[in-house]
């Protein structure tokens, strides 16, 4: 099996519905997502999938967050934007696309998201 991942930033705000303490409140993070991809097989080339390839099917979904009220926007306006919650979207968004592409030769394996340098949240399947 090979794995690929790849990192974004982006900078938002948010705040947490349901939640008590200083996290209710709106603030900011600089976000940095990691997608790592699986598969066991390679291209022509020799990749499971070009790094540039990946940046440019998570690029959609960073600009859509990037420097933006994530509450704002949807499916945020109803899911609570945790870091949790973001790590799968990320997944999703990601998967749809690759699927595409790939026709299934290459899978997420799993998104982790740092909402800070110390703390972060992992989705996967």
């Amino acid at each position: 099996m090979f794995e690929v991942t790849v990192e974004a930033g982006f900078s938002s705000g948010h705040y947490l519905r349901n939640y008590r303490g200083k996290c209710e409140n709106p603030h900011g993070h600089n976000y940095k997502v990691f997608i790592t991809l699986q598969g066991k097989d390679l291209d022509e080339a020799g990749l499971l999938l070009d790094f540039k390839l990946l940046k440019q099917v998570m690029r959609p979904v960073v600009d859509y967050l990037d420097h933006q009220m994530i509450n704002d926007l949807e499916p945020f306006t109803t899911i609570n934007p945790s870091a949790e919650n973001l790590a799968r979207y990320f997944y999703d968004k990601t998967r749809l696309q690759l699927h595409e592409m790939t026709q299934g030769r290459v899978t997420v394996k799993d998104c982790t998201l740092y909402e800070t340098d110390t703390s972060f949240a992992r989705y996967y399947e």
